[in-house]
């Protein structure tokens, strides 16, 4: 069986080369490359085409994010796997999008590690469970549309509009000004990104945000 290439990249020469001294003696594995940089990392990529990278997320000349998205591009089989102290949303999401395979953090044990890099070559990615749970929660989170931005008033405004009330005929039936009506109006086209009270009064349409009927 072919050995698994792999390629370390992390800008700390202490976590570099630890992993790099865990790695050689691991028997499947051969080690390609190792570099300190984003910009280091896609040069490597390119000269050695690994099979998998080991990568840091913050690094200097250039982040693993940046570095993830140009090797996805011209190497789309190297399974990248992030290896960072961070698992915020700003650096867990923008890497995944990037095309990061698996994303481990650096408390992970060796072995793990191991695992992760042979799993990577048998299309399995490994996520960290902290990572994971950010990530289950994110979809499980129901997107949002524009009229749930609305305050409530507006919200009655907006059914108004739907019915093709003018703004004379809003004011009389929530028995508020003119003038707050007009203000009221141009809040909604702007949060719901419509030109014009017609197509605020289709958009109300479609979503069913009419009188007598829940907001959707």
């Amino acid at each position: 069986m072919d050995k698994i290439r792999v390629a370390v990249v992390d800008d700390h020469d202490m976590v570099r080369k630890g992993l790099l001294a865990y790695l050689v003696t691991e028997p499947g594995i051969e080690i390609v490359g190792e570099g300190a940089s984003g910009k280091a990392a896609i040069e490597l990529a390119r000269k050695e085409m690994p099979d998998v990278m080991l990568m840091d997320l913050l690094m200097e000349d250039g982040t693993g994010i940046d570095a993830t998205r140009e090797i996805v591009k011209f190497h789309p089989n190297c399974k990248i796997i992030i290896i960072t102290s961070y698992y915020d949303d700003e650096q867990v999401f923008p890497a995944i999008e990037a095309g990061a395979y698996s994303y481990l953090l650096k408390t992970a044990r060796a072995e793990d590690i191991i695992l992760a890099i042979e799993k990577a070559v048998r299309n399995e990615p490994v996520i960290e469970p902290k990572v994971a749970s950010k990530m289950m929660n994110r979809f499980r989170t129901p997107a949002r549309l524009p009229h749930d931005e609305l305050t409530d008033r507006e919200i009655e405004v907006l059914m108004c509009l739907g019915d093709g009330l003018t703004n004379q005929e809003i004011s009389d039936e929530l028995f508020i000004g003119v003038k707050t009506v007009k203000t009221h109006v141009s809040n909604i086209l702007s949060k719901l990104d419509v030109a014009d009270r017609t197509q605020a009064a289709i958009y109300a349409n479609r979503h069913g945000i009419l009188r007598g009927k829940e907001k959707k």
